[in-house]
Formats: structure tokens, sequence, C-alpha cells
């Protein structure tokens, strides 16, 4: 694989052209991929009182109800969004997902899943006092996600280790 970066000081917006022979795997998942990393680096609308706050999505730990409302917790406060939970779980990209039926969390922040046979299990956050519960119905589908992402991250290693060697 080569990687080519041109800069364009007259562009309007970032693009990225993938040449190939053919449109296999791996180039799905490289589009899959450039397309997740900009959405979540695309900013929502939360708020605190009157006012609006402009937040990238990878800050977001989880989101869950809360009576009427939609919480948005990040590693140091808690905010709200107007959309409800089942409008986010459309227009969120694919590290979240729901793990309740009142609640959704990023899969990217996620420290330690501490599993509870009886009822639900708890996940706990890097550097946060903060916590979110998954039901049981939810756990083993988050078992999976994340057990995807691991595999996908230690392959992604092994390619680029593999590419520096062969250069």
């Amino acid at each position: 694989m080569k990687v080519q970066i041109e800069c364009d000081s007259g562009a309007e917006e970032l693009q990225v052209l993938i040449r190939c022979r053919e449109l296999d795997d791996q180039i799905k998942e490289i589009q899959q991929a450039l397309s997740t990393i900009g959405k979540c680096r695309q900013q929502f609308v939360f708020y605190k009182g009157d006012t609006e706050f402009y937040m990238p999505l990878n800050e977001v730990l989880f989101m869950e109800t809360d009576g009427n409302a939609i919480q948005v917790h990040t590693r140091d406060d808690i905010y709200q969004t107007r959309y409800k939970l089942y409008e986010l779980e459309e227009l969120l990209p694919g590290q979240f997902m729901r793990v309740s039926k009142s609640a959704i969390l990023n899969t990217s922040h996620v420290y330690s899943i501490t599993k509870n046979l009886s009822s639900s299990s708890v996940v706990q956050f890097r550097n946060t006092h903060k916590q979110v519960y998954v039901s049981r119905m939810y756990y083993k589908p988050l078992k999976c996600k994340l057990e995807e992402k691991r595999i996908k991250a230690v392959s992604y290693t092994h390619l680029r280790a593999h590419e520096t060697c062969a250069d």
C-alpha cells in the first residue's frame, strides 16, 4: 500500500482519494474507517441551561435518559441534547452502541466491564468515576464489538510493522 499526501491551500474541504484495482474488503474497511473518523470529529450541539456547546463526539463517554431528557456525559461534565435516544442511535458513528434501553456508550472509552450474572453489568471509563450499566441483552454484543475493535487494532499494527519492514 502506498500513501501519498498532497497539500492544496485552495482546497475547500478535506478530500481522500483511494486508487485501487478493485473494490475489495480491505478498501471497504479503509473507507468505513475514514468515514468513522470524519463523523467522530463532527461537532454536535449540546446544552447546559441556556448555553450551547459545540463539541466533538470523541469527547462523549455515554448518553443516557434521565426522565424526559437525554444526558450526555463527558469525562468531566454532563450536558443535554435535544435528540431522542433512538435518533442518536441512527446519527452516531459505529463506535457508539446501545447498551441498555436507556443508554448508548462510546466503545472507544471503555476501560473495564464488571460482569454481573443476575443483573446489569457495569462499564467504567478511564480517568473518571463515571460508569454506565449494560443490560444482559446487550452484554454479549458489546463484548463482541470490543473484541472486533481489538482484533482490528492488532491487525493494523501488524500490517504497519510489515509495511515498515518491506520498505
